[in-house]
């Protein structure tokens, strides 16, 4: 008798769910039938919410739902996020990825008509499927590059100090072309610079993994940058920000370059601050550009107030941390920016896990805390997942998988797509609050359109109301998905 009432209890249970669901999309939207006599025959009703969904068990990608959701007074106790547009916060730069030069040779060696669909399809924002707005590349080789390299290489027993030698030779071959062409399609893409590398003649053990900027190199270092922002501006490609160093306490990357928050704050107030003033550069100098874990790195150079005059904001990864570190930083010095600049998704990974972990902390958790980007990683590679360096990153996933001229659509293209389709470059992110099972963020359009992304990552469906300017639609999200409202 108890398996059969169990049983039973389970059936009546996914019936009365079912028929919420179905009764779901015609009362969010209308009064109920004892408020409002109803015509005979089919009652005419407006949508007023927009929603695409997508589930982490892959069932349903970015997928536009065809159900009424509709504003309305009707009372119900189910949980409320409220929206609020008079509280406003930070305003949007974008959503994106690492185009490194991996993923650019990739793109590059596609044949000319399905390069320029699969770029069409990520960066011209008028299309429901993608919209990059923002592009982190490296400054010199990224581990993520067949073969490590800088803009000076010469024997690491000599010195250029003139930086005669400096030449962007291998970004010709395939980052450049790929960006000038991103840049043809979308000509207001961010682009932000970052080295793994000071050139090894430049570096305390001479080497690309590991060693720190030798002390008497940091003003040449400081005219590498320099030299750099104008090169890529010959090539027409401007680059609006650069981080000092990217992961300044890993020195194990191939390549990679070790850095104290003293010595950044020196580099930057005496060196690449006054050389950016000196040459007439607008190009934002951003710190840090490592884990959640160490907020007073980022703190004890903008505490140096002649180092944070130069210094424009701070920028962070989270493979160690809590994204709430953005908000430590941005309550010690609320002037200065904050920027998510990389979280990668692995070989080892799986759709389902990466893509509730990476919405509720990349997407939401960083604009919640004042990011004004989510970057995640790496664009593309190949199916064995190169190209890498020797001893670069072997594991990891780009948001496609480009073999010849096929691509596949991993996981990181829907956590980016799930937000960039909606939240244009300009959006200023305002107040959402309640319903704690959820995870929420909510902006307002420059077209005055509002948005919000809910992840619901639970086993179970949520019911919830969507409460704006004193009325309520009430909606669901399906267990482990994301949802985009737009209204």
């Amino acid at each position: 008798m108890t398996i059969f009432r169990t049983a039973m209890l389970q059936m009546l249970f996914k019936s009365a769910f079912l028929l919420a669901s179905l009764w779901l999309p015609m009362t969010s939207c209308n009064k109920s039938m004892q408020d409002t006599p109803q015509p005979p025959g089919p009652t005419p009703v407006q949508n007023d919410i927009d929603v695409w969904i997508t589930k982490a068990d892959g069932s349903a990608l970015l997928e536009k739902q065809s159900s009424v959701l509709g504003f309305t007074t009707t009372i119900n106790n189910y949980p409320v996020i409220t929206i609020d547009t008079t509280v406003s916060y930070q305003a949007v730069e974008g959503f994106g990825y690492t185009l490194t030069g991996g993923s650019a040779m990739l793109i590059n060696r596609m044949d000319g008509s399905s390069r320029r669909q699969l770029l069409d399809e990520l960066f011209r924002c008028d299309n429901p499927k993608m919209c990059v707005s923002y592009l982190r590349v490296s400054l010199g080789a990224s581990d993520l590059d067949e073969q490590v390299f800088s803009y000076n290489d010469i024997p690491a027993d000599q010195q250029d100090l003139s930086l005669q030698q400096f030449s962007l030779s291998k970004d010709t071959l395939h980052l450049i072309p790929v960006l000038k062409s991103v840049l043809q399609i979308n000509p207001d893409i961010k682009i932000m610079a970052s080295p793994w590398s000071a050139p090894l003649w430049m570096k305390s053990n001479r080497n690309s993994v590991g060693g720190s900027l030798l002390p008497q190199y940091y003003a040449v270092y400081a005219q590498y940058f320099v030299k750099y922002i104008q090169a890529m501006s010959a090539q027409g490609i401007r680059i609006d920000a650069v981080t000092v160093q990217n992961e300044p306490q890993h020195g194990g990357n191939n390549p990679s370059m070790v850095m104290s928050a003293a010595e950044q704050a020196q580099f930057v107030r005496d060196h690449l601050g006054p050389a950016f003033q000196a040459a007439g550069l607008d190009t934002k100098i951003v710190i840090w550009d490592h884990n959640c874990d160490n907020p007073q790195y980022p703190i004890s150079i903008l505490n140096d107030a002649n180092a944070r005059r130069f210094v424009h904001g701070s920028a962070f990864h989270l493979y160690n941390g809590d994204i709430s570190a953005l908000s430590t930083v941005h309550q010690a010095h609320s002037d200065k920016k904050l920027y998510f600049t990389e979280q990668w998704t692995g070989s080892n990974g799986t759709f389902r896990g990466d893509f509730l972990w990476h919405v509720k902390n990349v997407v939401i958790g960083s604009m919640r805390n004042w990011s004004v980007n989510a970057l995640e990683w790496n664009l593309a590679n190949d199916p064995g997942f190169r190209p890498h360096t020797p001893g670069g990153c072997t594991m990891c996933k780009g948001a496609l998988t480009v073999s010849g001229n096929v691509v596949n659509r991993n996981v990181g293209y829907y956590i980016i797509a799930q937000a960039s389709v909606f939240v244009p470059p300009g959006s200023v992110r305002i107040q959402s609050e309640g319903a704690e099972r959820l995870h929420h963020v909510a902006f307002k359009r420059a077209d005055g359109k509002r948005v919000m992304i809910v992840l619901n990552d639970s086993a179970n469906a949520e019911l919830f109301n969507i409460e704006f300017n004193g009325k309520k639609a009430l909606t669901y999200l399906p267990a482990e998905s994301a949802g985009t409202f737009v209204w």
